[in-house]
């Protein structure tokens, strides 16, 4: 079973909510694709920043590499390990897109597929409470944020407060 982190996008013109077909599922997890055709990858997913990073990072170390005089085995290696990191990280590298293209990321599921994921979750959307603006208060697979535990100065345990032992 893959886990999916879902991704609401921003609202468009006179829209109320957004609609179905523009969220996006990002499947957590080591991508091949990524880590095989690296450049390739990030073009067809559109990540156009974290292409120009990579080009400039890969540009400067290949030429830092070749001006102490490095071989071309220990070159391709430092490529090689730059492929594998960008595959490691694709996902989370897919998510910062999506953040700064205006992505809110509204929960993660569970399923076999992108397909039963989907499904999945907008089940549990439906199944929701709505608010006030008909929208849920919260995503149903995501629990809503806890206020934060008030701190006293008399808590005894592995980090007391300093001074606490007076």
């Amino acid at each position: 079973m893959s886990v999916y982190t879902v991704h609401e996008p921003p609202l468009r013109a006179a829209e109320t909510s957004p609609d179905p077909e523009r969220y996006v599922f990002v499947r957590d997890g080591f991508s091949v694709w990524a880590f095989l055709l690296t450049p390739l990858w990030m073009l067809w997913q559109r990540l156009w920043l974290v292409l120009l990073i990579y080009v400039v990072v890969t540009a400067g170390l290949e030429a830092g590499l070749n001006a102490i005089g490095v071989g071309a085995g220990l070159r391709f290696l430092v490529a090689l390990l730059i492929s594998l990191l960008v595959g490691i990280e694709a996902s989370t590298l897919r998510r910062f897109t999506l953040a700064r293209r205006g992505f809110r990321q509204v929960g993660v599921v569970g399923g076999s597929n992108t397909e039963a994921a989907e499904r999945r979750f907008f089940d549990a959307l439906a199944k929701a409470e709505p608010g006030q603006s008909g929208r849920p208060r919260h995503s149903p697979l995501v629990p809503p944020r806890l206020p934060p535990m008030p701190q006293s100065p008399d808590i005894v345990g592995l980090f007391p407060q300093p001074g606490a032992w007076r």
